[in-house]
């Protein structure tokens, strides 16, 4: 994220749901899941974890797809973009697809989960590595150096 930048904007790939971000990113990740792998059609989803004071909606509607439970996956009705996540449990927290903010090529993934499900030929260069998610007790630790290395 542009560090002089208050607001990062970001939209669905025909451009009826936006939304923007005013904080950085505390945590940027790839999750090879699959679920992740089936959602985006692709190895991996790519994501950045926003307080969710920071994130609105400026435009449209998202609606929820995936499987309608307790985690909301939001995407565009019209073109269905899966746009953001809102993780069951973490209401403090919006998990935002990356690759949906402008200059997308800036929120590379600093930790990627459920390593024991990914392809094998799927690589993200991410610097810490989990079979599933990190142990709680780990967070805080991650998301200083997270924090650290983003100045």
């Amino acid at each position: 994220m542009n560090s002089t930048s208050s607001k990062v904007k970001g939209h669905c790939r025909c451009g009826q749901v936006g939304f923007e971000v005013s904080a950085k990113p505390v945590m940027t990740m790839a999750c090879h899941c699959t679920g992740c792998q089936k959602m985006t059609s692709s190895a991996f989803s790519l994501s950045s974890l926003f307080p969710s004071a920071a994130f609105s909606i400026v435009s449209g509607e998202p609606v929820i797809g995936g499987l309608h439970g307790s985690t909301r996956h939001y995407f565009c009705k019209n073109c269905m973009s899966w746009l953001f996540t809102r993780p069951e449990g973490m209401d403090d927290f919006v998990n935002v697809r990356s690759t949906m903010l402008e200059d997308s090529r800036t929120y590379k993934p600093f930790i990627e989960t459920y390593t024991d499900e990914k392809l094998d030929w799927a690589t993200t260069g991410a610097a810490h590595s989990f079979c599933k998610f990190p142990p709680q007790d780990k967070f805080p630790e991650l998301l200083k150096e997270y924090a650290d290395k983003q100045g």
